[in-house]
């Protein structure tokens, strides 16, 4: 077990780790446990009530938090022509074709997320091992794959996030920064929730929210009460 520091267990003191805490209440306590000094990123781990080894119960998508995430995500859009001018006016950081391909089999990767052009991924297939490797390949399930390139920059710079259920059953993703009021995290963190219940597959059966809960980076984990989803 990892030794924790004095500051850690100080505030670790402030929650109960036997207790259930409406979502408001245990963002607030996340916000007081926060103990570095560098504004911490507020994470959410859900725990669901599915079989991640079965296809039919896979859970991935999209949602746009209301409040985004804290960070400005650089954008690489693969296109040409008119959708590359498309891109560009819609605030994407890199806009490329063939040149920025070569570029990231050259070894840069100074950008968080790819959108692609449809006509282009024969070409961004390329890059399937590269990008694969490192969850940045553009996937139409992700919105990442479109001809609609001033949406897909503009959602991601408003705060799009990707969810996809990992090997233990779990979700995990960002809520906002421990800076945001605790009004924006409620939202964002309804917000992502409930994407996650329109999401659930039909093949799965019995309680589907098993658990939640939320931390800061560096904080105490806070369990959430999950009856007012349920």
């Amino acid at each position: 077990m990892p030794k924790h520091g004095k500051k850690y267990r100080e505030v670790a003191q402030l929650v109960n780790a036997e207790n259930l805490y409406d979502p408001s209440e245990a963002i607030e306590l996340v916000k007081k446990t926060a103990p570095a000094k560098f504004d911490e990123t507020v994470d959410v781990a859900v725990r669901l009530g599915v079989d991640p080894r079965k296809q039919d119960q896979a859970v991935r998508g999209v949602v746009v938090l209301p409040h985004g995430t804290g960070k400005t995500k650089r954008v690489l859009v693969f296109a040409k022509g008119e959708k590359a001018k498309e891109a560009e006016a819609a605030g994407a950081d890199f806009v490329g074709d063939a040149d920025m391909i070569n570029k990231i089999q050259q070894g840069w990767f100074e950008f968080d997320v790819c959108v692609a052009t449809p006509d282009m991924m024969s070409e961004v297939g390329k890059l399937g091992r590269i990008l694969g490797g490192k969850g940045l390949m553009p996937n139409p399930k992700a919105g990442t794959v479109t001809f609609d390139v001033t949406k897909a920059v503009q959602e991601i710079k408003a705060g799009k996030i990707e969810y996809r259920l990992d090997k233990a059953g779990q979700i995990h993703a960002p809520l906002g920064k421990v800076s945001f009021d605790a009004d924006k995290l409620n939202e964002n963190f309804k917000a992502l929730v409930d994407a996650l219940v329109r999401a659930k597959p039909a093949a799965a059966k019995g309680v589907y929210l098993k658990n939640i809960a939320v931390s800061s980076t560096m904080g105490p984990s806070v369990r959430v009460n999950l009856s007012s989803f349920r």
